[in-house]
């Protein structure tokens, strides 16, 4: 690769050119060549933190983006009494790249992952960024600090600006980050709670964070429905995401977040001034007035488009790396959608199903390597732990830690369910259920940008709305493998939103249904004799 004076990163011009270069650090203890590939370098007293910004985070990592060139950088974060030492914190970041390169780039395909690379800064520029940033940080975000001390931070392409192919730089870009989360019921026999065979995860879990104070108010959003393949009930869901996005619906415009931040402003308010930035993607043409109509009519757009994408296929996967399909109910009972036609007297259990090519397909697949729930898979976890206990080195022998290479990721392909009482089984489920959370928990990103009139496509994937034509590229983004440590806190979790909906939620409508039958017990026919 050609070098060039490294002001900030060396990339290329336009989005998603070559990766950043990393510069060596006398202050740091040496680090091996083949620790991070690619001994490219960042270096001393070039890097500027006024060229960079805040971009956002997360409860373990936070993400600066540069001004000009498209690429972020993604630090991670620690409570004030963990820190790590740096070779910890380089074999974390190593880690994650790792996982992504061998497993997940596998599982959901090679032009939806972007990997990154690991990267070493200059010790004074990232403390400088710190300082910078740290006014911007929500407050509820400030209980972990930036690591200043390693240096090491990971380098990745800005997937709000980033298409699969560039761009003229003066093409507007639209990009809306969706969290699904789960998108299946348990279908295991060994959950105990009937409730689960009938409620997602998602819906109960609603329930509990409002009254906590997570949230104020309950989503009508349901993932079932957006994983349906039935444009309908993804119309719904994508609304409903739209008009309570807590954090699961986030919308960028040029790189700047403009929609979707969680806090208590008014989504009607919102909604308008969403539309008004919307309004030129889809209707450059400028043929609709302001108010109400305009409003709808541009949200409406927004979800057509956005159900195409979703639904588009541009790469097939690992041929038959998953088979699994789906075993359990394909609606959850709490689905507002899902009420209604009830209520209606319409059959909810019609679908449309997912195309097996498209990217919500693959990660539905990849969440349902969760075969057995958290209820089984926890006494699983146990025998690993007695066995670590009992053999403590042989926790690397596992990879539990990793390395994610190929000899793992060849593991996670063995969908037995009978237990055989090994040590080896439980592992085995154990990993899969460490994937099946870390793709329940990830994020899709959909960029958008417009055709110009009188320009082929030059093979871009486009998607038609009414007006326009926009082509447009879907990535993954939050795909750090959860942690083994986290089963007992999944495990205690999920007994706790069970136990909150079915003692509060489900008993209401039980004294509901309760009353209904009483009132009709009260009331006499008396026949009289003609």
């Amino acid at each position: 690769m050609a070098s060039t004076p490294p002001t900030t990163l060396d990339v290329e011009d336009g989005c998603g050119g070559s990766p950043a270069r990393r510069a060596a650090s006398s202050s740091r203890p040496h680090v091996p060549a083949r620790e991070v590939p690619g001994r490219r370098g960042m270096e001393e007293g070039k890097m500027d933190e006024n060229e960079w910004s805040y971009h956002g985070e997360g409860n373990k990592s936070l993400v600066v983006a540069h001004a000009q060139r498209c690429v972020v950088l993604r630090f991670l974060k620690f409570p004030p009494n963990k820190k790590k030492t740096s070779e910890e914190i380089l074999q974390h970041l190593q880690n994650i790249v790792d996982f992504g390169k061998n497993v997940m780039k596998d599982f959901l395909g090679e032009n939806y992952v972007h990997c990154g690379e690991v990267v070493q800064l200059p010790l004074e520029f990232v403390k400088q960024l710190c300082l910078k940033i740290q006014c911007e940080r929500p407050e509820s975000r400030c209980d972990k600090d930036l690591d200043t001390f390693s240096g090491y931070a990971m380098c990745l392409p800005n997937l709000t600006r980033l298409q699969t192919f560039h761009f003229a730089e003066h093409r507007p870009i639209l990009c809306v980050e969706i969290k699904p989360k789960c998108g299946f019921i348990p279908f295991s026999n060994d959950v105990t709670h009937e409730m689960k065979h009938k409620v997602c995860r998602y819906c109960m879990h609603q329930h509990l964070k409002v009254a906590t104070g997570k949230w104020k108010k309950i989503s009508k959003y349901c993932p079932l429905d957006l994983y349906s393949g039935n444009k309908q009930r993804m119309h719904f869901a994508l609304r409903s995401l739209l008009q309570e996005t807590q954090n699961n619906l986030r919308i960028f415009k040029n790189g700047e977040l403009i929609y979707g931040c969680g806090d208590a402003r008014s989504p009607v308010a919102d909604l308008k001034e969403l539309a008004h930035h919307l309004k030129p993607f889809f209707f450059p043409s400028n043929g609709l007035a302001s108010g109400p109509h305009c409003t709808k009519a541009v949200i409406r757009e927004l979800v057509h488009v956005i159900t195409r994408v979703l639904l588009s296929s541009s790469e097939k996967a690992r041929a038959g790396a998953l088979r699994l399909g789906l075993q359990g109910p394909r609606v959850c009972e709490a689905s507002p959608f899902s009420r209604s036609l009830h209520n209606q007297g319409k059959n909810t259990s019609e679908h449309s199903g997912l195309p097996k090519g498209c990217l919500l397909y693959k990660t539905l697949q990849v969440q349902m390597l969760d075969q057995l729930d958290i209820e089984g898979l926890y006494p699983l976890y146990k025998r690993v732990e007695q066995y670590l206990e009992e053999f403590p080195e042989e926790r690397k022998t596992l990879q539990i830690d990793g390395p994610y290479d190929e000899v793992f990721y060849q593991k996670l392909l063995d969908l037995s369910t009978e237990d055989d009482g090994t040590v080896a089984f439980a592992l085995t489920k154990v990993q899969q259920y460490r994937v099946a959370m870390t793709a329940k928990d990830c994020s899709i990103m959909i960029a958008l940008s417009p055709c110009l009139q009188g320009t082929s496509s030059d093979q871009r994937p486009v998607i038609p709305s009414s007006r326009s034509r926009l082509a447009f590229s879907v990535s993954v983004l939050d795909l750090d493998l959860k942690p083994y440590e986290s089963i007992p806190h999944q495990y205690k979790l999920d007994s706790k939103i069970v136990n909150y909906y079915s003692k509060t939620v489900h008993a209401k409508d039980d004294t509901v249904r309760s009353t209904r039958f009483k009132e009709h017990e009260d009331c006499t026919l008396v026949l009289h004799k003609v």
